[in-house]
């Protein structure tokens, strides 16, 4: 899958298998090899980005529907959205700059339609993903999966 003809991987795994810690490491090593990534994760949660007694998150709890912060080394974006909205992952891909990118990744939504690699760890006793998805187009696992 293709977003503005930038090319989009995605790594499905089941809690507690290493998507994050695999990630670390490839982005490391595409990074070093002059690649722009983006990335892409799913929270099961409500999450924060920023802490209370900072200015941004107090602004956000004060009513702010839209917090820009931004510095001369980065900035970031915090929108509230309603609880009827959920964004789906081609919503949270178009809000990428692709200009300034050579690849996304994208860490969870097992069910997107997009490309996937599959981790899997067979100590964990969980079952194989590939089998009921098609969008899986490789299986990486530390042990045998038969």
């Amino acid at each position: 899958m293709k977003i503005n003809n930038l090319p989009v991987v995605g790594f499905a795994a089941y809690s507690g298998t290493g998507k994050t810690t695999l990630l670390i490491k490839l982005l490391a090593i595409l990074h070093e090899q002059g690649y722009r990534i983006g990335v892409v994760k799913h929270a099961h949660h409500t999450f924060e980005i920023d802490q209370p007694g900072k200015d941004s998150f107090e602004l956000r709890k004060a009513g702010a529907s839209q917090v820009l912060v931004g510095s001369k080394k980065r900035w970031a974006l915090i929108v509230e959205i309603p609880d009827e909205q959920v964004l789906s992952l081609q919503d949270l891909l178009q809000k990428f700059d692709t200009t300034q990118l050579d690849l996304i990744l994208v860490e969870g939504f097992k069910p997107g339609a997009i490309p996937k690699i599959e981790l899997t760890r067979p100590a964990l006793g969980k079952p194989l993903l590939f089998t009921e998805d098609r969008d899986i187009i490789a299986v990486a696992t530390d042990g045998d999966t038969r």
